[in-house]
């Protein structure tokens, strides 16, 4: 399992011209789920995420503060393409890519732990959809969080 974490400003997520999900100042998280990622697996990524210290403290320190304790949102979408492998060739292989219905219910347990672990906002876009996805990284700070 990999996630691709973007502290944001914004984020928002469209499907067919509306808008799914939409948060302020937080995560953005891409999930990739590959053949075998267990809920165990997804649990951990989640718990390592809500402790994660990414956001500035009360006095100004750098990195003190995580997303439960800067009161801060999450968005999560499912983005196969991050277990895309580019060994050979030029075209990718997504060979490892959990199938549809596997990695489903893996995202979904995935954001209900988010829930569970304390993130008061917790968004989504559309499983499986074609969607178009809108940031401001802060920062920019960017992350791969994989287990």
């Amino acid at each position: 399992m990999k996630v691709l974490l973007q502290k944001v400003t914004t984020a928002s997520v469209t499907v067919d011209s509306e808008l799914v999900g939409q948060i302020g100042v937080g995560y953005l998280l891409f999930i990739g789920i590959v053949r075998g990622d267990t809920s165990a697996q997804a649990e951990l990524i989640a718990e390592k995420i809500v402790k994660i210290r990414l956001f500035d403290g009360p006095d100004g320190k750098i990195n003190d503060t995580s997303i439960l304790d800067a009161e801060g949102s999450i968005l999560v979408i499912s983005q196969f393409t991050l277990a895309g492998r580019l060994e050979k060739g030029n075209r990718p292989d997504y060979s490892q890519a959990a199938l549809p219905e596997d990695a489903k219910v893996l995202y979904e347990y995935f954001i209900r732990k988010l829930e569970q672990l304390g993130v008061e906002k917790v968004e989504s876009g559309e499983f499986g959809a074609y969607m178009e996805v809108s940031l401001v990284n802060d920062g920019p700070v960017t992350l791969i969080v994989e287990k």
